[in-house]
């Protein structure tokens, strides 16, 4: 298997205006078209946390759109964690 195939865990905390803007929808839903598991959710310092599972290569095209300019609200920074897949999560929540 190449890296570009092997699963990867993906968290993300996202800072900016990303609270209340539609944000955790728009996530879910590219989540959901690269085929990926996990969730996102509000935390209470206003970012938003990312928790994704799937392919490496869906992971890296979720954590680029994320720090892209077609997001809801405004993103000001991103910062990442990669980690072994645990393989507990199913489908793609919003917290």
């Amino acid at each position: 298997m190449t890296e570009n195939q092997e699963n990867a865990r993906l968290t993300a905390w996202v800072r900016g205006r990303v609270q209340g803007v539609g944000f955790r929808w728009w996530t879910r839903a590219r989540a959901l078209e690269l085929g990926l598991t996990g969730w996102a959710r509000n935390t209470d310092d206003g970012r938003v946390e990312v928790v994704a599972e799937g392919p490496r290569a869906s992971c890296v095209k979720l954590l680029e759109l994320l720090r892209g300019c077609d997001t809801p609200g405004r993103v000001d920074g991103v910062v990442e964690r990669w980690s072994e897949p645990r393989g507990s999560l199913g489908g793609f929540v919003e917290r």
